[in-house]
């Protein structure tokens, strides 16, 4: 590989990664810290995550591999998780995360919130890069769709992080965290992947992702939502993030 040709679509690769920021960005026009925010952005983190997962992640790997083998992938991406949550109990990672005027529970979702996203980019990095090699101007218009696809995702991570720590910084901190997994997906595939990377086993990592984001919503995202008994506010935050990414998916 002409590797002076690589440098334009990993450019596209960050970009289109870099954009979950600006959803981070709605967190600096906060004033007050409101009970009500916070269960509508939870809400809202899951609508996102739960819809991205069934409609995009495993959609995609039925098509391409078959029900069998995509719900096969899909319920593993659940057991690793679960499995993982119950060798290292929410009172230990909570107990890592420092104290202070931190919430530790909320902080912990958010954490997660950003590993599922950022997993979940990776693949997308990857599509962006091979997409700009093959045409920049393919590349050009895979990028711009992923990165208006990824601003309510950087919302999503951005709030509970926000919440948990006060902190406007840590919570576009973590959201950048998040989409720089794109470009990182892209420079993986080109050093270590491309020779092992077939199309069987994409998919049935997307499948594993989404099972994954699954978990993490229904685990972290949702109860925490609902804690303080306003379940309305929280089934319309779910509700409207499943209709952002439904309208960016129809519109892109």
């Amino acid at each position: 590989m002409d590797y002076t040709k690589i440098w334009l679509p990993l450019l596209l690769s960050f970009l289109a990664g870099i954009f979950t920021v600006v959803g981070s960005l709605i967190t600096f026009l906060i004033r007050d810290l409101k009970k009500s925010y916070l269960q509508f952005s939870l809400g809202l983190s899951a609508g996102v995550m739960i819809y991205v997962s069934f409609v995009e992640l495993l959609h995609t790997a039925i098509h391409n591999i078959g029900a069998i083998k995509a719900n096969v992938a899909f319920f593993v991406g659940i057991i690793l998780f679960m499995l993982l949550d119950f060798l290292i109990p929410h009172q230990y990672i909570e107990e890592r995360i420092q104290a202070g005027t931190c919430d530790r529970r909320l902080m912990k979702a958010g954490i997660l919130v950003t590993l599922g996203i950022a997993i979940h980019n990776l693949p997308e990095g990857l599509a962006v890069f091979m997409s700009s090699l093959s045409s920049i101007r393919l590349g050009i218009v895979l990028a711009l769709a992923i990165a208006l696809h990824n601003i309510p995702e950087g919302l999503a991570v951005a709030m509970p992080i926000f919440y948990a720590t006060k902190s406007k910084r840590k919570a576009f901190f973590y959201s950048f965290l998040s989409g720089f997994a794109e470009p990182i997906g892209a420079v993986i595939g080109v050093l270590i992947l491309m020779p092992f990377l077939t199309p069987t086993i994409l998919y049935f990592s997307l499948a594993i992702v989404a099972g994954i984001m699954v978990f993490i919503s229904f685990d972290e995202l949702l109860p925490l939502s609902c804690e303080s008994g306003s379940y309305h506010l929280a089934i319309s935050g779910i509700l409207i993030g499943m209709l952002i990414m439904a309208l960016s998916t129809i519109l892109l």
